[in-house]
C-alpha cells in the first residue's frame, strides 16, 4: 500500500497565511473586495495598486502636517476679541465647571498680541503670524472645533495618531497602508520625517503598526545625504550578489517563521529587504531635490536658512506624492517645540516663520502641478492652548477646543467649520473629536472606518474604534 505524502498542516490561522505564501496585502483585498460586493450601489473604482475601496474616493494621498506640542488656535487661526477685553481677568463665571476643577491655580487670562485679517474670496480668518498660509485659505477648510482626550503630549500625540489615548493599536497611517496598499511597489507607502533630531514624544510608536503585522509601519527618513540610511549597496557589492544574499536571508527568515508564526516581525523583515532592493533603482531619484528648480526650491523657502529644513521636507513630501506614496507625515517642532507654556510669542513668531512658507509652498505647488484636487494635506497638532495665562506670558495644553485644517482630497475650500466659545476654550459647534477627524480622512479616502477592520485576538478592530463619523461639510461648505 502507498503512502500518502506528509503534509504538514498549519495549527493557526496566522500560521496558514505564512505558508501559503499570500501576504497579508492579500487579506486585506480580499476583505475590502468582499465587503465591496455586499454594498447595495457600490460604484466599482479600483486603485492604482488594484484594490477596491468601500466607496469612490476623493483622495489617493495624504500628507500630514503635525505640528508637535500644540499651536494656539487663537493666535493662528480662531481669533478671539472678547479675549482681549477680559484679558487680565479671570474666567468668567460662565465657566463654572472648568473654574472649580482649577481651584486655587486659576490663572488670568492673556491677550492675543496678534493683528488678524480676512483673506480670500471667503473671507477667512487669519493672524500676521501667517501670511503665506493666509494666501492659500480659499483652498483650505479650517476646523475651529476640534477635541480630544489627551491633555498631556504623551496622550494627545498617541491619541491624534492611532485614535486613543492608550499605546499598542496602529497609527493612522498604518490602516491606510493596510486597507490601500501602495501605488508604488519600489517605494514605501507610508512615511515618516521629521524636521530636526529632537525625540518626537512616544518615538516609533506614533507611526507603528500596533496589533497588526510590523509591515504596515511607517518608514522613517531622515535629513541629509542620504534620507534612507543603508539604502545603498556596499562598496564592491553587485546588485547580483545582493540578490543572492537576500534570497538566502530570505529562505533562512521563512524558515524561522514556519516555527514562530506569532512574530509577525519577520514578514516585515523579509518584506523590507525585498523593498529595499527595489528601492535602490528609485529612492535615490525621489529623494534627489537638486532636479528642482531653483524657483521651485524657492517656493518652498529652501534657499532661506529659518525655512530650508522644513521646506525641503515639504518638497520632498510631494516628490513622494507624485510617485504614488499612500501616506505622508511630516512633524513640525519635533520635541514638542510648540510646547509654549512660556513666552509664547518669541516661541510661536520662530516656529511660524519656519513652517509658514513651506507649508503655503506646498499647496501652491500641489495646485499648479494638478495634485491637489487628489492629495488631502492636513494640518493641526495634538491640542491648543488655553486663553488663561501660564508664567505670565505662556499658554498651558488645551484639549476641549483648537483648530485643525484640511485641504484639497475633495474637501472644500474656502471655509470654517465649527466654533469655540467666546474665549476659544471649548468647542462647541459641529464638535470634532479625533475620532472624527480621522474617520473624515478615511472616508475621503474612500474607507469606511466601521468595514475596515483587523481580527486581533478573535475580535474586529477598527480604525476608530467604533466610534466618530464623517463630517459631511468638508465637501459639502
Amino acid at each position: 500500500m502507498s503512502r500518502l505524502p506528509h503534509v504538514d498542516i498549519p495549527r493557526t490561522r496566522r500560521e496558514f497565511l505564512v505558508r501559503s505564501g499570500c501576504g497579508f496585502g492579500a487579506v486585506a483585498l480580499s476583505n475590502l473586495l468582499a465587503q465591496a460586493e455586499q454594498t447595495p450601489g457600490h460604484e466599482q473604482f479600483t486603485t492604482a495598486a488594484g484594490l477596491v475601496p468601500h466607496h469612490r474616493p476623493t483622495a489617493k494621498n495624504v500628507i500630514f502636517l503635525f505640528m508637535e506640542g500644540g499651536p494656539s488656535h487663537i493666535d493662528l487661526f480662531d481669533p478671539k476679541p472678547k479675549l482681549n477685553e477680559l484679558a487680565g481677568k479671570a474666567l468668567p463665571d460662565s465657566f463654572g465647571e472648568i473654574i472649580t476643577a482649577m481651584g486655587e491655580s486659576r490663572s488670568p487670562l492673556l491677550a492675543s498680541k496678534r493683528t488678524w485679517k480676512q483673506h480670500g474670496e471667503a473671507g477667512t480668518w487669519a493672524s500676521d503670524w501667517i501670511p503665506e498660509i493666509a494666501t492659500c485659505l480659499d483652498d483650505i477648510a479650517v476646523i475651529r472645533s476640534c477635541w480630544a482626550d489627551g491633555i498631556s503630549h504623551s496622550l494627545g500625540v498617541c491619541q491624534m495618531n492611532t485614535c486613543s489615548i492608550v499605546g499598542g493599536r496602529p497609527s493612522l497611517g498604518s490602516w491606510v497602508s493596510y486597507g490601500l496598499g501602495s501605488e508604488n511597489e519600489n517605494l514605501p507607502s507610508f512615511v515618516v520625517m521629521q524636521d530636526n533630531r529632537s525625540q518626537v514624544v512616544n518615538g516609533p510608536r506614533n507611526w507603528g503598526a500596533g496589533f497588526m503585522p510590523a509591515l504596515y509601519q511607517g518608514t522613517r527618513l531622515q535629513e541629509g545625504k542620504q534620507p534612507i540610511p543603508n539604502l545603498n549597496n556596499p562598496e564592491g557589492v553587485s546588485n547580483l550578489r545582493q540578490r543572492g544574499k537576500l534570497s538566502f536571508l530570505r529562505s533562512l527568515d521563512q524558515r524561522f517563521a514556519q516555527q514562530h508564526p506569532e512574530q509577525s516581525e519577520l514578514d516585515a523583515r523579509i518584506a523590507s529587504y525585498e523593498l529595499a532592493f527595489r528601492m535602490q533603482a528609485e529612492a535615490p531619484e525621489a529623494v534627489d531635490l537638486g532636479k528642482e528648480t531653483k524657483a521651485t526650491q524657492s517656493l518652498y523657502g529652501i534657499d532661506q536658512k529659518e525655512t530650508a529644513s522644513f521646506g525641503r521636507l515639504c518638497l520632498l513630501s510631494r516628490r513622494l506624492v507624485e510617485r504614488g506614496v499612500r501616506f505622508i507625515q511630516l512633524y513640525h517642532g519635533s520635541g514638542s517645540k510648540w510646547d509654549a507654556h512660556t513666552g509664547i510669542e518669541g516661541n510661536h513668531s520662530k516656529l511660524c516663520r519656519s513652517m509658514d512658507r513651506p507649508v503655503a509652498g506646498l499647496l501652491k505647488d500641489l495646485k499648479q502641478r494638478g495634485l491637489l484636487e487628489d492629495t488631502l494635506v492636513v494640518w493641526g497638532g495634538e491640542f491648543g492652548r488655553t486663553p488663561m495665562s501660564e508664567k505670565g506670558n505662556g499658554r498651558d495644553h488645551n484639549p476641549t477646543g483648537f483648530t485643525m485644517w484640511m485641504a484639497g482630497g475633495g474637501v472644500k475650500g474656502g471655509q470654517t467649520i465649527g466654533a469655540t466659545d467666546e474665549l476659544g476654550l471649548r468647542a462647541i459647534e459641529d464638535r470634532m473629536h479625533v475620532h472624527d477627524l480621522h474617520a473624515s480622512i478615511l472616508h475621503l479616502l474612500g474607507l469606511d472606518r466601521l468595514k475596515l477592520s483587523y481580527s486581533y485576538n478573535g475580535r474586529p478592530e477598527r480604525p476608530t474604534i467604533n466610534e466618530g463619523s464623517f463630517q459631511p461639510k468638508l465637501v459639502t461648505g
